[in-house]
C-alpha cells in the first residue's frame, strides 16, 4: 500500500469484489490511480481503519460503502475520526461514504431484476440449488428478490463470487446509486 493515496473502506470481501469489478468495467485502474479497496471484516471495525488511514493515521483520502443497517457505525466512526459532527447521510456522501439500501446484494438484484439474476445463477450451474431453496418451507411463496438475496448469502464464498458476476451482468446505465456515487466520488465524470 506504499503507493496508495486513497483507501475505500468496505464491510466485506463481496463489497470489495463488486467495487473492483465495477471499476474494471468502467476502465478505472485502481492500482494505477493509487486506490486500495479494503475489506474491514465488518462495519464495527470502521473506527480502527479510520484511525489507521485517516487524519490521525496515514492521512490518506478516504471513501467507503456500507449497508443501511451499519450506517450508524460508519457515522460514529467518521465523527470520532474528526471528520465532522452531527453527520447526516448527505454529509457522509460529501465525505465519500455511501449507504446501500438493505445491502449491496439487494442493490444489485434490484438493478438487474430477479429474472436476470436467475439467468446468472443458471449460467453458474447453481439453478438447482436455488430451486431447492425456493422449495424450503421458510422460502416457499416468497418474493424472488428475497429468495435470491438469501441464496447469495447462503453457501461458502457465494456472496463474493456472485458480487463480481452480478456487476459483470449490469447495464452500466443502471448501476446501483451507492456504487455509482462511490466511483463518481473517486473519479468524477470519467465513471459515466
Amino acid at each position: 500500500m506504499s503507493d496508495t493515496r486513497t483507501v475505500v473502506l468496505v464491510e466485506g470481501a463481496s463489497d470489495k469484489s463488486a467495487v473492483e469489478a465495477l471499476a474494471e468495467r468502467r476502465g478505472c485502474d485502481l492500482a494505477a490511480e493509487g486506490v486500495s479497496v479494503v475489506a474491514m471484516g465488518g462495519a464495527t471495525n470502521i473506527r480502527t481503519y479510520l484511525g489507521r488511514f485517516g487524519p490521525a493515521g496515514s492521512g490518506l483520502r478516504l471513501a467507503g460503502l456500507c449497508d443501511a443497517g451499519e450506517e450508524e457505525d460508519f457515522r460514529r466512526g467518521l465523527e470520532l475520526a474528526g471528520l465532522g459532527s452531527g453527520l447526516g447521510r448527505g454529509d457522509m456522501e460529501a465525505l465519500g461514504f455511501f449507504v446501500c439500501v438493505a445491502d449491496l446484494e439487494d442493490e444489485l438484484i434490484r438493478a438487474l431484476g430477479a429474472a436476470a439474476v436467475e439467468r446468472v445463477v443458471e449460467a453458474e450451474g447453481d439453478l438447482g440449488s436455488f430451486r431447492t431453496l425456493q422449495r424450503q418451507p421458510a422460502w416457499r411463496g416468497r418474493d424472488a428478490h428475497d429468495q435470491l438475496r438469501r441464496f447469495m448469502s447462503a453457501g461458502s464464498g457465494r456472496k463474493i463470487r456472485y458480487s463480481r458476476l452480478l456487476v459483470a451482468a449490469l447495464d452500466l446505465g443502471r448501476v446501483p446509486r451507492p456504487l455509482d456515487l462511490l466511483l463518481a466520488h473517486l473519479w468524477g465524470s470519467r465513471t459515466g
